[in-house]
């Protein structure tokens, strides 16, 4: 096989690329920043939910080498949107290797694991064939929020409900799911803001129901604060703001900061009411239970994550509220 010469427009679904003489870092914050925010946060931000290596090619076969991890990572195969196949590296293992693909000139997405860092140090294809990166002409979608967006239960990295929705409308994702760490924080609002996007979706509360970071005088003024801070950038774009989906145990009873799911709801709902009242026209609220409600508690194991199925079901709610609003591929 050949060794294809890269740079940073392979990648899709990093916020930045971290490079030296031997490999690829994908982050999922600006990696020349990562003081600027908190520790758990680029623990996280090192995950590579959602990002993919793209490229145009006519090989049957294609070989990613990175480098080696002490745990096991998924990278699944997606030919022109349509999923293809997952291949497990375990372990200490380091090439990746996809063959029996269609001989013909094609695009092919790699998705990376989305519970993991991933160093790409080589890509390689069949001698005699060509590889280039895809050209970035797909709407942008940017979605924030929590271990449920970031889904590390799903299937595969190419069944998170954000991948789902991402191919189904032909949209370029950055997956912003930071697990446990999705607290508004001011400073990744900014990095949404100077991203460019064609819509945007911010899955809020969960995890401040669980780390009791904020509370009823700061939680609304949390929300609006981030969405104003992105609206400096985006002031046309479409934004969804989604409350928490059904979680049993955290629906009625308060954490010590005096907030339950109940209580999030209606707070966010109120900062979008007020933020449309002073002009925000592009501003959607999405209630989490329409996404995932109580009738779908079985598919919630730990009566927080959904499972892989849950995934799945989520990606065709959240799809039935996205599109209405949001602009097309083409």
């Amino acid at each position: 096989m050949q060794t294809i010469e890269m740079n940073e427009a392979w990648f899709r679904g990093a916020v930045s690329i971290e490079t030296n003489e031997a490999n690829f870092r994908p982050w999922r914050l600006p990696h020349g920043q990562l003081n600027l925010f908190a520790s758990k946060v680029v623990e996280r931000a090192g995950e590579t939910a959602g990002i993919r290596l793209a490229c145009l090619t006519d090989s049957t076969s294609i070989e990613l080498h990175v480098t080696r991890s002490d745990q096991d990572r998924q990278f699944d195969i997606v030919i022109e949107e349509e999923f293809i196949g997952t291949k497990t590296l375990l372990a200490g293992d380091d090439i990746c290797l996809f063959t029996n693909l269609p001989d013909r000139k094609k695009r092919v997405d790699i998705y990376f694991t989305q519970n993991a860092a991933v160093i790409v140090e080589a890509l390689k294809v069949d001698v005699g064939t060509s590889a280039i990166p895809v050209p970035n002409d797909q709407p942008r979608w940017i979605t924030y929020g929590s271990s449920i967006t970031q889904c590390n239960t799903a299937e595969s990295p190419a069944h998170t409900w954000p991948a789902i929705v991402a191919r189904h409308n032909g949209w370029d994702l950055t997956c912003m799911g930071f697990a446990g760490q999705c607290h508004l924080e001011p400073m990744v609002a900014r990095v949404i803001r100077d991203l460019p996007a064609d819509v945007i979706s911010l899955c809020l509360g969960i995890n401040v129901m669980g780390g009791q970071t904020l509370n009823i005088r700061t939680f609304r003024s949390a929300v609006i604060g981030m969405v104003s801070i992105i609206r400096e950038k985006h002031r046309h774009t479409p934004i969804f703001l989604f409350s928490p989906i059904y979680c049993p145990h955290r629906e009625t009873d308060e954490n010590v900061a005096g907030m339950n799911l109940v209580i999030m709801r209606k707070e966010i709902q109120e900062a979008v009411n007020i933020l449309t009242a002073y002009g925000d026209s592009n501003l959607t609220y999405v209630d989490g239970l329409d996404i995932m409600g109580e009738g779908y508690v079985d598919y919630l194991p730990d009566h927080l994550h959904p499972n892989a199925e849950g995934y799945k079901i989520m990606a065709h709610h959240v799809l039935g509220k996205l599109n209405d609003r949001s602009p097309k591929n083409g």
